[in-house]
């Protein structure tokens, strides 16, 4: 899947764009086809290194989209969430719950 992700931190010269493996169902989170990706402050803070991750790392923490897998909700629900990583995708794995 195509995806806007670090290798290192630092300034936005250190975003790319490429091909990122495409998440896995795990048990309590949903597969969402991303439609729309929210950008926030703690993106930045992500990527600048101001907030530690490991990496490689997709950014974005917040986003809508289309459930494609899951237990909890159905394949074609809508939904959207803040907070959990991985947005800048297009497919990210969110957990069912806060």
């Amino acid at each position: 899947m195509k995806a806007i992700y670090i290798e290192q931190t630092g300034s936005p010269d250190v975003l790319k764009y490429g091909d990122m493996p495409k998440p896995e169902i795990a048990p309590g989170h949903a597969l969402v086809k991303v439609e729309a990706s929210g950008v926030n402050f703690i993106d930045t803070y992500h990527r600048s290194g101001l907030y530690k991750l490991p990496l490689p790392a997709i950014l974005g923490s917040e986003g809508a989209g289309t459930v494609e897998g899951g237990t909890a909700f159905k394949k074609g629900d809508r939904v959207a969430w803040a907070m959990a990583r991985g947005s800048y995708a297009e497919y990210a794995l969110v957990p069912e719950s806060y």
